[in-house]
């Protein structure tokens, strides 16, 4: 989902490792293939027990994410800004009201992880059918965002998780500056709605949010965010959000790469 085919996993990413753990409540211990993260709603409101908040990501190991960080940076120093951006992602999801919050993992948690979340393996297949498998485990509302936007905050994400967020409301859709998506909520999780949408392209977005309206679904929009790809999208990203692990790494591995 976004103009150039992507190594972390996000909304805008390519093909997922074969080794993926997962593990149960606010564990970061061995495997749970298959884990289910639905939760029995019944016929009450998708938003009544709380709207899931996933984050799909991809464990940050030198050589395998931010590789378009490289050069300027090393493998390990990408590896370290890409854990810093899952990091920044983590701990806003942290500072949401949630029903679930879960980390669909490419990869196996490491001591980045805070304790919070739920930890679930990404399938295999493209990243249409990672997402939609993502959603497909939800019943009830659900709001996934990637681990690409560390400038993300509770105020950004606070409109779809708010108690009325899906009063007259079917979806958000967070764009992309690159064209693709930050963040992705339904009310009623259905797969059918990503499966087959082109991923890594600079319509992605607008193929997604097509998808959406065509299906007849209210849409609303969160605004749109810069996903960290390149170098110049570090610092722009770095700059909007100064405070954050993210833009403390970028600033460290900077000083270190310009002696």
């Amino acid at each position: 989902m976004s103009p150039a085919p992507r190594e972390d996993a996000n909304p805008a990413e390519v093909p997922s490792a074969p080794d993926r753990p997962g593990s149960g409540p606010d564990a970061v211990g061995g495997p749970v293939p298959g884990a289910d993260i639905r939760a029995d709603t019944g016929s009450r409101p998708a938003h009544e027990d709380g709207t899931t908040l996933l984050v799909i990501a991809k464990e940050p190991v030198p050589g395998r994410v931010k590789t378009r960080l490289t050069p300027p940076y090393t493998p390990a120093e990408a590896a370290s800004l890409a854990e810093a951006c899952l990091s920044d992602t983590l701990h806003a999801a942290l500072a949401m009201p949630a029903g679930r919050r879960v980390l669909v993992l490419d990869g196996r948690p490491g001591p980045w992880l805070p304790p919070g979340f739920e930890v679930v393996p990404q399938c295999d297949g493209g990243l249409d059918e990672r997402l939609a498998a993502a959603f497909a485990a939800c019943r009830g509302a659900a709001l996934l965002i990637g681990m690409d936007t560390p400038q993300v905050t509770p105020a950004l994400l606070a409109p779809a998780l708010h108690p009325n967020g899906w009063h007259d409301c079917d979806a958000w859709f967070g764009p992309a500056a690159d064209g693709g998506f930050w963040a992705l909520g339904l009310a009623q999780p259905d797969p059918g709605l990503l499966r087959g949408v082109p991923m890594s392209t600079a319509t992605t977005g607008a193929a997604q949010r097509r998808r959406l309206t065509d299906a007849g679904l209210r849409v609303r929009d969160l605004p749109m965010l810069r996903d960290v790809d390149t170098a110049e999208d570090a610092a722009r990203v770095a700059a909007d959000a100064p405070g954050g692990r993210f833009a403390r790494t970028l600033a460290r591995l900077s000083r270190t790469t310009a002696r």
